[in-house]
C-alpha cells in the first residue's frame, strides 16, 4: 500500500485485519476509502475495473519484455499507466526500462513522479539519480544520490552509484541518446 495506496484488495484486506484486531472504527474508515476508489472513473471506467486492466497490461508489458520487445513492452507500460497513474510500482517499472533503451530524459520524467508522490520510494529515488546521470547531469544525479545516501547510509549501491562521478573515463550511455543519438537495441532474452 506503500507504493499504491489506491490498491482496493489491499484496502479490504487490511480492513479485515483492524476488525479482527477491534480497531472497527479504523477498519470503517479503510473500507470507505475503498468504496471511494472503487467509485472513482479512469479513463471513462470504474476505479476497479481500470485497476484490473492496468495489471493486464502490466502482466503484458512482462511477456513482451520476457520476448526481447522492450518497445513493446515499455508501450504497454505506458498504457497500464493511463489507467492506473497513481501505480507507482509500474511507473517504476516503466523507467527502468525506459534507461534499458536508452531514453534517460523519459526514465526521469518517469522517476522524478515517483520521488515526489513517494518520497519513501528510495529505490526511484537511486534510478532518478542514474537518469540524470545518464542524460548527462552529472550535477543532479550527486544531488539526488547524495540525499540518498543521508537517508539510506547502509546502502552500498549509493557509493557504487557517488564513484560513477568520480571516473572521467566514463561516457554516459544514455547521453547520446538524451541528445538525439540512438537508443539501444531491443535486448534478446536466450532460453533456457
Amino acid at each position: 500500500m506503500a507504493l499504491n495506496p489506491n490498491y482496493i484488495e489491499a484496502l479490504i484486506h487490511r480492513a479485515l485485519v483492524l476488525n479482527e484486531l477491534g480497531r472497527e472504527e479504523e477498519a470503517s474508515a479503510v473500507l470507505r476509502r475503498a468504496r471511494q476508489v472503487t467509485s472513482e472513473r479512469r479513463a471513462g471506467f470504474h476505479g476497479h475495473v481500470a485497476a484490473k486492466l492496468a495489471n493486464q497490461h502490466a502482466a503484458l508489458a512482462q511477456a513482451y519484455y520476457e520476448a526481447g520487445g522492450l518497445n513493446e513492452a515499455i508501450a504497454q507500460y505506458e498504457a497500464a499507466l493511463e489507467l492506473g497513474p497513481a501505480f507507482h510500482d509500474l511507473r517504476y517499472k516503466l523507467g527502468r526500462m525506459l534507461l534499458e533503451a536508452g531514453r534517460a530524459l523519459e526514465a526521469h520524467e518517469q522517476f522524478q513522479i515517483i520521488v515526489r508522490e513517494r518520497p519513501s520510494f528510495l529505490d526511484a529515488a537511486a534510478m532518478l539519480g542514474l537518469a540524470c546521470y545518464l542524460a548527462g547531469d552529472g550535477l543532479a544525479a550527486r544531488a539526488v544520490w547524495e540525499e540518498l545516501r543521508a537517508r539510506r547510509p547502509e546502502d552500498p549501491r549509493v557509493e557504487a552509484y557517488l564513484a560513477l562521478l568520480s571516473r572521467s573515463d566514463v561516457m554516459p550511455v544514455g547521453a547520446g541518446a538524451a541528445e538525439g543519438g540512438t537508443a539501444k537495441p531491443d535486448r534478446k532474452k536466450k532460453k533456457k
